[in-house]
């Protein structure tokens, strides 16, 4: 089947979608994303990931281009017609297409692009031997909690991790402390048990995953604290994983040449993983699941 991309009201083949020369997000990097996950063909958490979209334009000062319930329209639309069961759908808005210059156009017209496509599930061996990661300078600018698509400084991390085979970078501050990654948060679990991950600040994207998984450590009793953590605690911590919407919970058992713990994923990171996995699964289940595939 061959894939539909949606571009500023029309749906074309994705092969054939294009934005102007002009684009303030091609030029500039002026414009913001959001992906989110699809399972068993229905949204994943799509009320959080719509509030996120809508602030990131706000701080930006992008003009929402449509209602809240027209994107939704638009967005089950290019779910439907690529068939996507399970996968992700990305939305972008750029400010526009003008004349180059770095001040806002007097008239701006926000862009809307979006694409969907399926996932391929994860490896087996992640649940059990999880994955590597490498740390990283933060080089980022200020202002990390908008969903830019500005994206250099995580496009570079994400290469420096592919090259030595691991499966994330992990960005550290000037003091020492990690960040997030350059598509995930990060997470550790402490020798006292303690569910360790920092604050939402404008030092890191607060993921919907995250929260999501919050909301699951609660309810099973875990001990969460948000507050920086160092390199070298996460090193020697008991657990360590990372949270994203096409990551999900993923154990990370080494970072750079430490081993973490025994090498192979803990208990609270694959008990948290399975809810994850659960709570995915009961969005394509659920009754707003079933209105979502109703209205695709």
């Amino acid at each position: 089947m061959s894939r539909v991309a949606y571009v500023n009201g029309r749906y074309v083949p994705h092969r054939q979608a294009r934005v102007h020369i002009e684009d303030r997000g091609y030029q500039f990097a002026d414009g913001v994303y959001e992906v989110i996950a699809v399972s068993g063909g229905a949204l994943v958490d799509p009320g959080p990931h719509l509030d996120r979209l809508e602030r990131s334009l706000r701080e930006l000062r992008i003009a929402m281009p449509m209602t809240r319930a027209a994107l939704s329209c638009v967005i089950g639309e290019t779910i439907r017609r690529n068939d996507v069961v399970d996968g992700i759908i990305y939305i972008q808005m750029t400010r526009g297409a003008a004349p180059r210059d770095h001040a806002f156009p007097a008239r701006a017209e926000t862009q809307v692009v979006m694409t969907s496509r399926r996932s391929k599930p994860h490896p087996r061996a992640y649940d059990e031997d999880g994955v590597k990661a490498i740390t990283v300078p933060d080089i980022r600018w200020a202002r990390c909690d908008i969903k830019s698509i500005s994206l250099l400084p995580n496009v570079l991390a994400k290469q420096s991790a592919r090259e030595v085979g691991a499966y994330e970078a992990m960005f550290v501050a000037a003091d020492g402390t990690v960040t997030e990654g350059s598509s995930t948060n990060a997470w550790i679990v402490t020798a006292a048990g303690e569910l360790v991950t920092r604050a939402p600040t404008s030092e890191i994207l607060s993921g919907i995953t995250r929260s999501a998984v919050m909301d699951i450590a609660a309810e099973e009793g875990l001990r969460l604290v948000e507050r920086p953590f160092s390199v070298t605690e996460a090193k020697a911590a008991r657990e360590v994983f990372i949270t994203s919407t096409t990551a999900f919970v993923m154990p990370v058992t080494q970072i750079d040449e430490a081993v973490i713990a025994n090498g192979k994923s803990g208990s609270i990171s694959r008990k948290l993983r399975a809810r994850y996995a659960a709570h995915m699964a009961a969005a394509g289940a659920s009754v707003d699941g079933a209105s979502q595939r109703r209205t695709l």
